[in-house]
């Protein structure tokens, strides 16, 4: 089985996959203070949980855009599943050109979805990522990544609201109904969740325009959403044809397919010298 990693700044996914089927999910909080061995002991009460045996998983991909986590996720690959895990990143076949000025810059959760979004999809693509951060990724009718548009995400717009105001509170993401509001907490949550499907439209309009502009074809792009507040915000607009809330999981999937012929297995050596090296480094930053 292959356990795929989706490390974003709020939340860790884990998805477990069996003959290129997810099987199975999990949510964690992203805790770069959290040792391995803590993931290790959450990772395997998951799987006690479910009647899964951690010994059944055969590798590991990690796509991060938290950088300093990174090497944690790394030792708890070689320490618990014996195999050193596959990193979306610089070097990585994607099958895709991406016409980024520089590539390196592009996040992976961005490489992830545009490889599964093309595979199940076919371009052009409009992919519209709803979590921490709010992303907009456009590819071409053959499948070139052009790059897009990053704002703040509900979250980050929200935390901002109660934290750089004296009176205002924090208040639940949820759409209130009405846009001429009666109290603080709903006139909030109208100008947050309300005011975010306005920027999502309007980027998609322009979005379109442009990749009409460069199409061979004229086809219209599909415009597909995922994120953990992608039903949200779908449910108040109606320039969003799919909702793929398992995209980026599935990216990781196939794309580990496409790389994973240059796997070989560690040694019991090499994972014994790698954990010590690692524990070795944890010792010298205490």
């Amino acid at each position: 089985m292959l356990l795929a990693f989706d490390v974003g700044n709020t939340n860790i996914v884990l998805g477990l996959f069996k003959d290129g089927k997810l099987i199975t999910n999990w949510r964690l909080e992203t805790d770069i203070r959290k040792s391995a061995d803590e993931y290790g002991m959450i990772i395997n009460q998951l799987f006690q949980y479910q009647e899964l045996d951690i010994e059944d998983v055969s590798d590991v991909i990690i796509a991060t855009v938290v950088p300093s986590i990174l090497y944690t996720l790394q030792h708890l690959s070689i320490k618990y599943f014996r195999r050193k895990a596959i990193v979306i990143g610089p070097g990585i076949k994607t099958g895709m050109i991406i016409r980024y000025d520089n590539p390196k810059q592009v996040g992976a959760d961005r490489i992830v979805n545009a490889a599964a979004a093309v595979e199940k999809y076919g371009g052009p693509l409009i992919i519209i990522d709803l979590g921490t951060a709010t992303t907009f990724c456009a590819v071409t009718e053959k499948g070139e990544y052009l790059g897009g548009t990053i704002a703040p995400g509900l979250k980050i717009s929200s935390d901002a609201l109660f934290e750089k105001t004296a009176k205002l509170p924090r208040v639940e993401l949820e759409e209130p109904g009405q846009v001429i509001c009666h109290n603080t907490n709903t006139s909030m949550q109208s100008g947050l969740v309300y005011g975010h499907m306005g920027m999502v439209d309007f980027i998609v309009r322009k979005m379109k325009d442009e990749l009409k502009q460069i199409s061979e074809s004229g086809a219209e792009p599909t415009v597909i959403a995922t994120g953990g507040l992608a039903n949200l915000i779908d449910n108040g607009i109606d320039c969003i044809d799919h909702v793929d809330k398992m995209l980026t999981l599935e990216g990781l999937e196939i794309l580990y397919r496409k790389n994973r012929n240059k796997r070989k297995p560690l040694t019991s050596e090499d994972v014994q010298k790698q954990v010590a090296d690692y524990e070795e480094s944890e010792l010298k930053n205490r």
